[in-house]
């Protein structure tokens, strides 16, 4: 320990804050936070008895730098701003995922049914969020399949003049059309939200009475709908797996650490029913098989501020390991504007959840470990059968589509760390009139790509995958030497003239002859992996471009509108197919739109 750091030792305050551990040539190694700073940052000089991660992290310490705060939990925030913005090599980072999906029922006249994500509006009710966009979907087809609400866009549902297939099989009343009432159908959303906030019973009972007093007034058809509806809701609230008439939305957190991984597992109930789970693994992933409890404390408070500060909290947290929750449950109530319970080692129902939740994550971690033996395997096969240097790691792949030319878009895709890294595929829209030619159109995204890696914008990788033969490899070749990045090593993979999977040839720029692996080699299995992956990843991005082009040019071409028109338009309608659905009275409706220029547009869509 240099002198410089017993210095600032003895001068720390007896007070909150957050402390920062400062490495060689100023790196920001470690952020924390502290009820005690004097009392936590000294610790780590005195203690002996750390992880080999944090061991590692205090030998390189050079300085330390304090802000104190007012209390912890101003400290909490602090830190977690600190991490997120400085992501330190030493702390336990999750990735940042503020895109949980909600289910949506509008504020319209007759409220639509819909998936959701992204900034609510006060004009709609929200219900979530839900850890995935499967379990939205299946909240959507349930809620259809007892409520009958309307999904159909408003722009659809406004000019229909007959049933859809939908209210044909009973998954909707059919409101577009008057086949029920404006209070009749409020009382089927009322029903949904009541639902949705898990009061199963009261729905139940509102429904029984609503059948009792249409049977009294004999109307038979409609006590035998809701007859129905009371049956799906009943046969619904049995299939739960988890359920509870106590608790409302509770998030049930497990934080397991098992062959060197962690892994935190979050059970959502939602209305009293369990909607599913999702595992969550630390950005780097890499621990000591033996952790001291005190840090994987100090991991689940970590995951716990970086997940919820910042979106919406549910009112019930339970977790696996007893902590001081004093700061995270003062910081998450501030946030949410109302009490926020976080519990640890609950006993009853919850604990029975947090069972569950620690073996989702056991599973998680094994299901990962696989899938690591898997990769690793692979990659060492590929890197002993071509030649590759040792401890190549990250490979990146790339791929071009287009139709006869139209909407051109490469893809690159990155596999790292033993597997594909999702969040780091990137696609470029090809801005040069290629008129199909794939070259020009490799061209211009490897030289996009090659910028950014000189500019240490991106990771450097250690190799570059070109689905193509020997003429996108000479094009990749002049890329990088142009751009001085001269150590990333290049081949290309064809699959020659049947375009059979096994028949691949493996092609280097300085190699006379291509190379052919077994059809069952597992390192062709990684390369027939990634270009799988970059293949959907460029179709995906092509078909959404052309239907986007496509959409534009069908009133591009009508006289008289530009784009300003043309975007107003689509506001108004939502699509071109909203416009064609218009009437000309409709059309008229928008503003700068003639009634010539009406009947023109309405004359070129139909």
């Amino acid at each position: 320990m240099n002198a410089s750091i017993e210095d600032t030792l003895k001068s720390l305050p007896l007070r909150p804050g957050v402390y920062r551990m400062i490495g060689p040539e100023d790196v920001v190694l470690y952020v924390g936070k502290a009820k005690n700073l004097k009392s936590r940052v000294s610790s780590y000089f005195v203690k002996n008895d750390h992880s080999a991660r944090i061991a590692m992290m205090v030998s390189q310490v050079e300085r330390i730098d304090t802000t104190v705060t007012r209390s912890e939990s101003e400290a909490l925030l602090l830190e977690n701003n600190l991490i997120k913005t400085l992501e330190p090599k030493y702390n336990v980072v999750f990735r940042d995922d503020k895109s949980y999906p909600y289910l949506c029922i509008s504020g319209d006249p007759y409220p639509q049914l819909r998936f959701f994500r992204g900034k609510p509006d006060k004009r709609h009710q929200y219900f979530g969020p839900f850890p995935s966009a499967w379990s939205v979907r299946e909240g959507i087809q349930t809620l259809q399949k007892v409520f009958q609400l309307r999904v159909c866009e408003n722009t659809v549902f406004a000019h229909r003049s007959r049933p859809c297939m939908l209210a044909q099989i009973g998954r909707c009343t059919a409101p577009c059309v008057g086949q029920i009432s404006e209070a009749d159908y409020a009382a089927d959303v009322k029903n949904a939200s009541m639902f949705l906030r898990g009061q199963q019973s009261e729905v139940v009972s509102d429904l029984q009475t609503q059948m009792e007093t249409a049977a009294a007034n004999l109307e038979f058809e409609k006590a035998a709908r809701t007859r129905d509806k009371i049956a799906r809701l009943n046969r619904l609230v049995s299939k739960q797996f988890v359920s509870s008439a106590s608790e409302r939305d509770v998030d049930v957190l497990a934080l397991v650490h098992e062959s060197g991984m962690i892994a935190v597992n979050v059970v959502m109930i939602r209305g009293g029913q369990h909607v599913g789970d999702r595992t969550h693994f630390p950005v780097k992933n890499a621990s000591s098989e033996v952790m001291p409890k005190e840090e994987l404390i100090e991991v689940l408070e970590s995951f716990i501020a970086q997940h919820y500060i910042g979106r919406e909290v549910p009112r019930n947290i339970v977790s696996t390991l007893e902590f001081d929750v004093g700061a995270l449950a003062e910081a998450l109530s501030m946030q949410a504007n109302s009490k926020v319970d976080l519990q640890c080692n609950p006993i009853g129902e919850k604990r029975v959840w947090l069972r569950m939740a620690e073996e989702n994550a056991r599973l998680a971690i094994a299901a990962r470990q696989r899938q690591s033996d898997t990769g690793n395997d692979r990659l060492q096969a590929l890197i002993e059968a071509i030649g590759l240097p040792e401890g190549t790691q990250r490979l990146e792949c790339f791929d071009i589509s287009h139709t006869m030319g139209e909407a051109t878009v490469a893809s690159c895709v990155v596999w790292d760390n033993n597997g594909m890294q999702t969040g780091q595929y990137r696609r470029f829209n090809i801005e040069a009139e290629t008129n199909g030619d794939d070259y020009m159109a490799m061209k211009e995204a490897l030289t996009r790509r090659a910028a950014r890696i000189a500019k240490e914008e991106v990771p450097r990788p250690d190799v570059w995958v070109i689905d193509g033969g020997k003429g996108q490899v000479g094009i990749a070749a002049n890329v990088l030497a142009e751009a001085g990045l001269h150590d990333i090593i290049l081949f290309g993979s064809a699959k020659g003239v049947e375009r059979k999977k096994g028949m691949e040839q493996i092609i280097f720029p300085d190699r006379e002859d291509a190379i052919r692996l077994p059809a069952d080699h597992p390192g062709l299995h990684l390369i027939q992996q990634m270009q799988d992956e970059a293949h959907r990843f460029a179709i995906m991005g092509h078909r959404a471009k052309r239907a986007k082009n496509r959409e534009g040019s069908a009133l591009d071409d009508i006289e008289g509108i530009g784009p300003k028109k043309r975007r107003d338009l689509l506001k108004q309608f939502g699509s071109v197919r909203g416009v064609g659905a218009a009437s000309v009275e409709d059309i008229k409706r928008v503003g700068g739109i003639s009634d010539e220029l009406a009947e023109r547009i309405y004359l070129a869509l139909h």
